[in-house]
């Protein structure tokens, strides 16, 4: 196997794996909120913001977590015929599903870029080079000059009505990452083929 490939995948297998085991933790940051939010209900004013902070979270631990279970094989397979195959046939198998996940994780990227650049108050067709100005200007210019690239900030509608572009940016991380561990796992797929091991 090329060594930029061994590479790739050992770069993007340690920082998934280390983010993984971080957001690990976030179960509890999950049971901390719902269990403030249980207390409040009880013993003083309910919080209108538990509810949504909580969904946040799981998100957070759900789309951050992901890549870390894909390197690990946590995802559902149906093992009903797998279970029994050589281990190349596996690799070719999991080969063509994973070019399958990344197509998928492409489309679910392309989209959440769409969704946070209209949440940042852009409402054209160029979402990309909306976002690619917002960061030259953060970069060139500071914050101020990237504040001067935003249209209407998208908020929940809810009464607490939080800004919805930090989930959204958690999201599109998130599937970047998957992204990004799934051609590890092809690459390592091919090596399989290749009768070599990582």
């Amino acid at each position: 196997m090329l060594e930029v490939m061994r590479v790739y995948v050992r770069w993007v297998d340690a920082f998934n794996r280390r983010l993984g085991r971080l957001i690990m933790y976030g179960i509890f940051v999950m049971a901390g909120i719902l269990l403030w939010s249980s207390i409040s209900k009880t013993f003083f004013l309910p919080s209108i913001w538990t509810l949504e902070v909580a969904q946040f979270a799981m998100v957070a631990y759900y789309i951050l977590g992901g890549p870390y279970s894909i390197q690990l094989g946590s995802n559902v397979r149906m093992d009903l015929f797998y279970a029994s195959w050589s281990l190349k046939k596996r690799a070719w198998v999991d080969a063509f599903t994973v070019l399958l996940l990344m197509f998928f994780l492409g489309v679910l990227l392309y989209g959440g870029v769409g969704s946070t650049a209209y949440s940042l108050g852009h409402f054209g067709d160029e979402p990309f080079t909306f976002l690619k100005d917002i960061v030259v200007a953060f970069l060139t210019g500071g914050p101020d000059a990237a504040s001067e690239k935003l249209g209407y900030i998208e908020r929940s509608p809810t009464a607490w009505r939080p800004y919805l572009w930090p989930v959204k940016l958690i999201m599109i991380s998130g599937f970047l990452l998957m992204l990004l561990q799934a051609l590890s796992e092809l690459f390592k797929d091919i090596a399989r083929i290749r009768g070599e091991e990582f």
